[in-house]
């Protein structure tokens, strides 16, 4: 269900949020569905339950988990949560363009990589 690159130089906390965040953003994972506990989840990827443990409190602090005490996280029925995530990705694509824009970068190799990302391989 997750996928971790134990090689990324990108926590592996921040990867479980990313993970998350785009699981709940496609809908893969759908409103008030439970998530994994954090014990399970941690044996299943075999990482330290502190790791999973802060990437909730992270997805819960946005807005894109819910936790009840005793029961569990479950995704949020909050839509706005998923929506400010996807309009802060748009303002963070909109800003690297720009940027590409700005140091020359030519659009056909702007678009090569978009969509290389967008067929599975990464640039």
């Amino acid at each position: 269900m997750f996928t971790l690159d134990y090689k990324s130089r990108l926590p592996i906390y921040e990867q479980l949020y990313k993970d998350i965040t785009r699981m709940a953003a496609l809908g893969a994972i759908e409103q008030g569905e439970p998530l994994p506990s954090v014990r399970s989840l941690a044996q299943e990827l075999g990482v330290n339950p502190n790791t999973v443990q802060k990437a909730y409190q992270m997805l819960e602090h946005d807005g894109i988990i819910c936790s009840v005490p005793g029961k569990g996280s479950f995704l949020s029925g909050d839509v706005s949560a998923i929506s400010q995530q996807r309009e802060i990705a748009a303002e963070k694509l909109n800003d690297a363009l720009q940027t590409a824009a700005d140091c020359g970068i030519p659009k056909a190799e702007v678009l090569t990589q978009v969509n290389d990302i967008f067929s599975g391989r990464s640039a």
